[in-house]
């Protein structure tokens, strides 16, 4: 890493910070800071969308995905496009067609409408500790990227330099800053893996003779994958497009229903297959790379010896000649960033309007509640923060907490929107059982038939919750 680089890298944080700064002055209410004024049009809320739910965490996970499956890995991301058009479709009219929902900031004001404010609240506390886990996510990808290209800068520091820069732009910018930021650093991105990782990478590891030569012949398939996998990426990636408060910002942030359902099409078809393919494509490389010795001069012998997560960064560090390494290294931090300011203020939102807002009679009161909405958001990422420091694996960590939501949250909007039967009681212990099934099937570590993810188990039983208490406890007046 040479000079030359650490100053493009260091202009780059520079530059996030200063448009946190400029909206800080731009922001008046909560509705500035949450969704933007709802005037945002569907290309940058698309990009935003795809860059918040794929970036830097993904874009390292799917790396790690790379080395170790091949490209069988971009199967994962198919279930995003899945998920994007679905919610497209059978989503975003549901929500907009709710009365009120002009006035919504986040996803449990809609479970609030469709059932009751104590189901909004549980929803809220699920939501908020999810993505308080998917922001420590990114810090810690951030911080395995840095380390791994800064050999004096340990994996601690690095958190705390990502984490800092994350978290400032952040509670001074707000939403707006969040979506035009992300635009602009997924267009780095992308810019570098095409441009520039992608082509030396190939070049690198002597194009397909030379992946054919070190590689099994199953890493160069799309067919080395077992149901169960699928099964898990599936249940555990499709409903977040249905219970993700990052989305429902950015539903609500937009001019329109039309605006709404183009910029989550648009999305889906960045998630796959323009990413999923590049990401597992540069951790192929790594693998290669690794196993050709081009590491040994970062003192890696072996390909086993790698954490898998770390060889798309050492990839880069090894091939990437001076200034290009900055380049593909800001393109990086920039997908990074993309996703956790938009998890940090979904977790902000959550608690500020969910949970505390009108219990504390701040609704009224549009700038006392920024500034309590700036102060959440710089709470909430120092505990993010921390909870990266306990964490080794980012893509473990990052479907942990979409596993925690998904299987609290699903069955009660489903539930909500589609069956006339659908109680508070039901939703609200629904979304009690399936969170504490997942949490506890995940922290025991209990075997589970087949290999299927304790997501799974938390939805059935969250549904089998759902439907008897829903019966047995109706709405009033049913």
């Amino acid at each position: 890493m040479t000079l030359l680089d650490l100053v493009i890298l260091i202009l780059y944080l520079s530059a996030m910070l200063g448009v946190g700064c400029y909206f800080l002055r731009k922001n008046e209410s909560a509705e500035d800071y949450y969704v933007g004024g709802r005037r945002m049009g569907s290309f940058s809320v698309g990009l935003s969308v795809v860059a918040t739910d794929v970036g830097g965490g993904f874009s390292i996970g799917l790396g790690g995905l790379g080395f170790t499956m091949g490209l069988s890995g971009s199967w994962m991301l198919f279930t995003g496009l899945i998920g994007a058009w679905l919610a497209a479709v059978l989503l975003i009219p549901r929500v907009a067609a709710l009365p009120g929902s002009n006035k919504f900031f986040t996803f449990p004001q809609v479970l609030n409408r469709l059932y009751a404010p104590r189901v909004a609240l549980v929803a809220g506390i699920i939501s908020g500790i999810g993505y308080a886990g998917f922001t420590s996510a990114q810090i810690l990808a951030g911080a395995k990227l840095a380390s791994s290209v800064f050999p004096s800068l340990n994996l601690h520091a690095a958190m705390l330099v990502m984490g800092a820069v994350i978290v400032l732009y952040t509670v001074f910018g707000g939403i707006k800053a969040v979506i035009y930021t992300d635009v602009v650093q997924w267009l780095i991105l992308m810019a570098g893996l095409l441009l520039i990782g992608l082509p030396l990478g190939y070049h690198a590891v002597g194009g397909m003779q030379g992946l054919r030569e070190v590689l099994p012949p199953e890493m160069l398939t799309f067919t080395a994958i077992g149901w169960p996998r699928l099964i898990n990426w599936g249940v555990t990636i499709i409903p977040i497009w249905f219970v993700g408060m990052t989305l429902y910002q950015r539903m609500f942030a937009c001019a329109d229903v039309r605006t709404a359902r183009r910029a989550w099409f648009l999305a889906g078809l960045f998630e796959w297959p323009v990413m999923a393919f590049m990401g597992v494509l540069l951790g192929l490389f790594a693998r290669a790379a690794a196993i050709q010795g081009q590491f040994e001069i970062l003192g890696v012998t072996s390909a086993s010896a790698l954490d898998p997560e770390k060889g798309l960064p050492m990839l880069l560090r090894t091939i990437l000649p001076t200034g290009l390494l900055g380049l593909m290294l800001t393109a990086y931090f920039s997908a990074i960033m993309s996703t956790a300011d938009s998890c940090l203020m979904a977790a902000s939102g959550n608690l500020v309007t969910d949970i505390c807002g009108e219990r504390f009679g701040l609704a009224n009161n549009p700038r006392r509640l920024l500034r309590l909405s700036q102060a959440a958001t710089l709470l909430i990422g120092a505990a993010a923060l921390l909870l990266a420091t306990v964490m080794e694996n980012v893509l473990e960590l990052m479907l942990h907490s979409y596993a925690f939501m998904v299987s609290g949250l699903l069955v009660p909007v489903i539930g909500g929107f589609t069956w006339r039967k659908a109680s508070p009681t039901g939703a609200l212990w629904a979304m009690i059982a399936g969170g504490c099934t997942t949490l506890i099937l995940t922290i025991m570590r209990v075997p589970l038939p087949y290999g299927l993810d304790a997501n799974v188990f938390g939805i059935v039983f969250s549904m089998v919750v759902f439907i008897l208490l829903s019966l047995l406890y109706p709405r009033r007046g049913e």
